[in-house]
Protein backbone atom coordinates (compact mmCIF):
# COMPACT_ATOMS: atom_id res chain seq x y z
CA UNK A 1 0.00 0.00 0.00
CA UNK A 2 1.11 3.07 -0.80
CA UNK A 3 1.57 5.86 2.37
CA UNK A 4 0.59 9.15 1.50
CA UNK A 5 4.25 10.37 1.64
CA UNK A 6 4.83 7.89 -1.14
CA UNK A 7 2.31 9.78 -3.59
CA UNK A 8 4.22 11.65 -5.23
CA UNK A 9 6.16 8.64 -6.86
CA UNK A 10 3.30 6.90 -7.50
CA UNK A 11 3.52 6.00 -11.52
CA UNK A 12 7.50 7.71 -11.99
CA UNK A 13 10.24 5.78 -13.42
CA UNK A 14 13.20 6.81 -10.88
CA UNK A 15 15.43 5.11 -13.03
CA UNK A 16 14.51 7.23 -16.44
CA UNK A 17 14.22 10.05 -14.38
CA UNK A 18 17.64 9.96 -13.04
CA UNK A 19 18.97 8.95 -16.60
CA UNK A 20 17.36 12.09 -17.91
CA UNK A 21 19.19 14.12 -15.53
CA UNK A 22 22.51 12.63 -15.03
CA UNK A 23 23.41 11.92 -18.88
CA UNK A 24 24.08 15.51 -19.74
CA UNK A 25 26.68 15.97 -17.04
CA UNK A 26 27.97 11.87 -18.01
CA UNK A 27 28.54 12.97 -21.46
CA UNK A 28 30.50 16.20 -20.61
CA UNK A 29 32.76 15.05 -18.28
CA UNK A 30 33.33 11.23 -19.83
CA UNK A 31 34.91 9.99 -22.88
CA UNK A 32 32.44 8.14 -25.09
CA UNK A 33 33.68 5.00 -24.63
CA UNK A 34 32.86 5.69 -20.68
CA UNK A 35 29.41 7.12 -20.84
CA UNK A 36 27.42 3.90 -21.00
CA UNK A 37 28.91 2.87 -18.09
CA UNK A 38 28.82 5.93 -15.90
CA UNK A 39 24.99 6.29 -16.87
CA UNK A 40 24.43 2.45 -15.93
CA UNK A 41 25.32 2.97 -12.67
CA UNK A 42 24.15 6.46 -11.85
CA UNK A 43 20.64 5.74 -13.12
CA UNK A 44 20.18 2.64 -10.77
CA UNK A 45 21.82 4.54 -7.73
CA UNK A 46 18.90 7.34 -6.27
CA UNK A 47 16.74 6.28 -3.57
CA UNK A 48 14.04 8.83 -2.54
CA UNK A 49 13.32 8.49 1.20
CA UNK A 50 9.64 7.27 1.75
CA UNK A 51 7.81 6.02 4.86
CA UNK A 52 7.84 3.22 3.04
CA UNK A 53 11.83 2.55 2.82
CA UNK A 54 13.07 4.87 5.87
CA UNK A 55 13.12 2.29 8.28
CA UNK A 56 15.03 -0.35 6.09
CA UNK A 57 17.76 2.42 4.89
CA UNK A 58 18.51 3.25 8.45
CA UNK A 59 19.06 -0.43 9.90
CA UNK A 60 21.48 -0.87 6.67
CA UNK A 61 23.53 2.53 6.94
CA UNK A 62 26.73 1.65 7.42
CA UNK A 63 27.90 4.43 10.10
CA UNK A 64 25.88 5.94 13.01
CA UNK A 65 26.75 9.13 11.61
CA UNK A 66 24.90 8.32 8.23
CA UNK A 67 22.00 7.03 10.05
CA UNK A 68 21.51 10.17 12.07
CA UNK A 69 21.85 12.51 8.69
CA UNK A 70 19.50 10.54 6.71
CA UNK A 71 16.89 10.14 9.64
CA UNK A 72 16.80 14.22 10.11
CA UNK A 73 16.39 14.59 6.12
CA UNK A 74 13.63 12.10 5.99
CA UNK A 75 11.85 14.07 9.23
CA UNK A 76 12.88 17.09 7.29
CA UNK A 77 11.05 16.35 4.17
CA UNK A 78 7.89 15.26 6.25
CA UNK A 79 7.61 18.63 8.43
CA UNK A 80 8.31 16.31 12.11
CA UNK A 81 10.53 17.90 14.25
CA UNK A 82 14.63 16.91 14.24
CA UNK A 83 16.78 14.89 16.21
CA UNK A 84 17.91 18.13 17.76
CA UNK A 85 19.06 21.33 17.54
CA UNK A 86 22.09 20.53 15.83
CA UNK A 87 20.46 18.51 13.28
CA UNK A 88 21.61 18.98 9.71
CA UNK A 89 18.78 20.71 7.68
CA UNK A 90 19.67 18.23 4.62
CA UNK A 91 17.73 18.12 0.73
CA UNK A 92 20.07 15.00 -0.13
CA UNK A 93 23.09 13.04 0.64
CA UNK A 94 25.18 10.39 -0.91
CA UNK A 95 27.54 7.34 0.08
CA UNK A 96 29.04 5.38 -2.21
CA UNK A 97 27.46 5.06 -4.97
CA UNK A 98 23.93 5.52 -3.54
CA UNK A 99 21.79 8.84 -3.70
CA UNK A 100 19.96 9.75 -0.66
CA UNK A 101 17.09 12.33 -1.97
CA UNK A 102 14.42 13.92 0.04
CA UNK A 103 10.74 14.03 -1.21
CA UNK A 104 10.63 17.69 -0.87
CA UNK A 105 12.61 16.94 -4.56
CA UNK A 106 9.16 17.44 -6.28
CA UNK A 107 8.53 20.60 -4.32
CA UNK A 108 11.31 22.43 -4.99
CA UNK A 109 10.73 26.20 -7.06
CA UNK A 110 14.34 27.44 -7.66
CA UNK A 111 15.04 27.27 -11.16
CA UNK A 112 18.70 26.81 -10.09
CA UNK A 113 17.97 23.69 -7.74
CA UNK A 114 18.56 19.95 -8.81
CA UNK A 115 19.95 18.07 -5.68
CA UNK A 116 19.22 15.06 -7.55
CA UNK A 117 22.14 15.98 -9.74
CA UNK A 118 23.99 17.59 -6.88
CA UNK A 119 24.80 14.23 -4.89
CA UNK A 120 24.87 11.94 -8.05
CA UNK A 121 28.52 14.38 -8.43
CA UNK A 122 29.54 13.69 -5.34
CA UNK A 123 29.25 10.09 -6.94
CA UNK A 124 32.19 10.93 -9.22
CA UNK A 125 34.69 10.74 -5.99
CA UNK A 126 33.03 8.34 -3.97
CA UNK A 127 33.46 5.18 -6.45
CA UNK A 128 36.55 3.87 -7.89
CA UNK A 129 36.43 2.81 -11.69
CA UNK A 130 36.24 -0.29 -11.18
CA UNK A 131 33.10 -0.49 -9.32
CA UNK A 132 31.28 0.74 -12.88
CA UNK A 133 33.41 -1.57 -14.55
CA UNK A 134 35.89 0.72 -16.05
CA UNK A 135 39.60 -0.35 -16.25
CA UNK A 136 41.98 1.29 -13.47
CA UNK A 137 45.27 2.14 -12.78
CA UNK A 138 47.54 3.44 -10.28
CA UNK A 139 46.85 7.28 -11.35
CA UNK A 140 43.01 6.33 -12.17
CA UNK A 141 41.48 5.11 -9.26
CA UNK A 142 38.41 7.05 -8.99
CA UNK A 143 35.49 8.01 -11.56
CA UNK A 144 37.27 11.81 -11.22
CA UNK A 145 39.91 13.34 -10.22
CA UNK A 146 38.60 15.85 -7.53
CA UNK A 147 40.08 18.02 -5.02
CA UNK A 148 38.96 17.01 -1.71
CA UNK A 149 38.27 20.58 -0.43
CA UNK A 150 36.13 21.55 -3.90
CA UNK A 151 33.78 18.47 -3.67
CA UNK A 152 30.92 20.87 -2.67
CA UNK A 153 32.03 23.24 -5.00
CA UNK A 154 31.96 20.89 -7.87
CA UNK A 155 28.73 19.44 -6.70
CA UNK A 156 27.03 23.22 -6.70
CA UNK A 157 28.65 24.39 -9.82
CA UNK A 158 27.36 21.01 -11.84
CA UNK A 159 23.94 20.95 -10.04
CA UNK A 160 23.45 25.15 -11.06
CA UNK A 161 24.76 24.22 -14.37
CA UNK A 162 22.58 21.03 -15.20
CA UNK A 163 19.19 23.40 -14.62
CA UNK A 164 21.31 26.46 -16.94
CA UNK A 165 21.42 23.45 -19.50
CA UNK A 166 18.08 22.42 -19.48
CA UNK A 167 16.83 25.90 -19.66
CA UNK A 168 18.96 27.86 -22.03
CA UNK A 169 18.76 27.13 -25.59
CA UNK A 170 21.75 29.53 -26.63
CA UNK A 171 25.32 30.23 -25.44
CA UNK A 172 23.25 34.13 -25.22
CA UNK A 173 20.43 32.39 -22.75
CA UNK A 174 22.95 30.57 -20.95
CA UNK A 175 24.96 33.42 -19.82
CA UNK A 176 21.65 35.40 -18.92
CA UNK A 177 20.56 32.58 -16.63
CA UNK A 178 24.22 32.55 -15.06
CA UNK A 179 23.91 35.94 -14.13
CA UNK A 180 20.66 35.57 -12.65
CA UNK A 181 22.10 32.85 -10.45
CA UNK A 182 24.86 35.05 -9.63
CA UNK A 183 22.47 37.32 -8.75
CA UNK A 184 20.09 35.83 -6.64
CA UNK A 185 20.82 32.08 -6.03
CA UNK A 186 24.30 31.67 -4.57
CA UNK A 187 24.48 28.27 -2.45
CA UNK A 188 24.03 29.36 1.54
CA UNK A 189 26.81 26.54 2.81
CA UNK A 190 30.07 27.33 4.53
CA UNK A 191 31.76 24.59 3.03
CA UNK A 192 32.38 26.40 -0.40
CA UNK A 193 33.85 29.72 -1.38
CA UNK A 194 30.53 31.20 -2.70
CA UNK A 195 32.81 33.20 -5.22
CA UNK A 196 34.36 30.37 -6.77
CA UNK A 197 30.71 28.36 -7.28
CA UNK A 198 29.08 31.87 -8.97
CA UNK A 199 32.58 31.85 -10.72
CA UNK A 200 32.66 29.13 -12.45
CA UNK A 201 29.08 28.45 -13.00
CA UNK A 202 29.39 31.95 -15.26
CA UNK A 203 32.77 29.81 -17.03
CA UNK A 204 30.71 26.97 -17.76
CA UNK A 205 27.73 28.95 -19.06
CA UNK A 206 30.14 30.46 -21.40
CA UNK A 207 32.10 27.78 -23.04
CA UNK A 208 31.36 24.89 -25.28
CA UNK A 209 31.71 22.05 -22.51
CA UNK A 210 30.84 23.85 -19.22
CA UNK A 211 31.35 20.34 -18.05
CA UNK A 212 34.93 20.25 -18.13
CA UNK A 213 35.13 23.63 -17.20
CA UNK A 214 34.08 22.74 -13.31
CA UNK A 215 35.80 19.98 -13.51
CA UNK A 216 39.23 21.93 -14.16
CA UNK A 217 38.78 24.27 -11.70
CA UNK A 218 37.66 21.57 -9.07
CA UNK A 219 41.40 19.57 -9.72
CA UNK A 220 43.70 18.65 -7.28
CA UNK A 221 47.06 21.30 -6.62
CA UNK A 222 49.22 18.42 -8.48
CA UNK A 223 46.23 19.47 -12.03
CA UNK A 224 47.14 23.08 -11.25
CA UNK A 225 48.75 23.40 -14.95
CA UNK A 226 45.31 21.87 -16.59
CA UNK A 227 43.13 24.51 -14.42
CA UNK A 228 45.52 27.59 -15.48
CA UNK A 229 45.03 26.54 -19.35
CA UNK A 230 41.47 26.55 -19.02
CA UNK A 231 41.47 29.71 -17.00
CA UNK A 232 43.79 31.20 -19.86
CA UNK A 233 41.61 30.15 -22.49
CA UNK A 234 38.60 31.81 -20.87
CA UNK A 235 40.49 35.07 -20.34
CA UNK A 236 40.81 34.89 -23.98
CA UNK A 237 37.99 34.24 -24.69
CA UNK A 238 36.82 37.08 -22.60
CA UNK A 239 39.28 39.84 -23.60
CA UNK A 240 39.72 38.73 -27.37
CA UNK A 241 40.83 40.71 -30.18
Amino acid sequence: MTRPSDERLRGLDIVALTRRKVAPMVRGLFPALEQGAVISLLEKSVVFLTSTNISHVLRQSSWLSTAWDLANLYLLSVGAELLGEEAPLLLGLSEGTTCYVSLSYFDETSPFADYLVHEAAHVFHNCKRRTAGLPETRRREWLLDIDYRKRETFAYACEAYSRILETGGSRQARMALADDYVASAAPCDERVSVSEVLEFVREAAAARNGWKHILARCAPPTSAGTRASVTAATAARRHGP
